[in-house]
């Protein structure tokens, strides 16, 4: 999951300026102005996406940055005003930023608290990868097609891949959480 979120961030961060001067006709300044702003809901998004994977479980949170974004990069490049295509991108950006900023958390309630430095630390090699080959992927097809619509459509199929993950590890989490409730309840009855 954590490969899939920084791959299509890491991509989409490397072509945002010439990508929304492609799409939605604006000055390179405009699209610099842009690219800072992207940053900007990057951090807002891993505070923000935080604090709500506090109260709706991190499973759930991770299943909604992978609807959002299949949606979101599906309907990025046929988006031409200028205002919507920012609220896109910037929901992108902080889908981004959330995903990172939220792991640790789930890494912890998965494994326990003592186990989230190594873990995080093995999965953060998944994260180096993504970003050598997000911003490649991200060049060879706008080299190779001459468009960014072709990017966006395979990040949404990437990220309906994210979603699948998702969704089979809250299935997993939530049955492993009922077995150890339904063991607990027999060693009770037990004693």
């Amino acid at each position: 999951m954590m490969f899939i979120n920084i791959l299509c961030g890491i991509a989409l961060i490397s072509v945002i300026s010439p990508m929304t001067q492609e799409i939605t006709g604006v000055s390179a300044v405009v699209a610099g102005g842009i690219v800072g702003i992207f940053g900007l809901f990057n951090g807002l998004g891993r505070i923000g996406w935080a604090y709500f994977s506090d109260l709706i479980g991190r499973p759930s949170t991770y299943i909604l940055f992978f609807i959002g974004q299949i949606i979101a990069f599906y309907f990025l490049p046929a988006i031409n005003s200028i205002v919507i295509f920012q609220c896109i991108l910037y929901f992108i950006a902080s889908c981004y930023g959330g995903g990172y900023a939220t792991l640790p958390a789930y890494i912890g309630d998965l494994f326990g608290t003592r186990q989230v430095s190594a873990i995080h630390g093995y999965i953060l090699t998944s994260w180096a990868i993504a970003g050598i080959t997000g911003s490649s992927l991200a060049s060879l097809l706008h080299s190779k097609t001459g468009s960014y619509i072709t990017m966006m459509m395979i990040f949404a199929v990437i990220m309906f891949i994210g979603l699948l993950v998702s969704c089979c590890l809250k299935i997993f989490i939530v049955k492993a959480l009922a077995n150890k409730k339904s063991a607990k309840q027999v060693s009770q009855n037990l004693c």
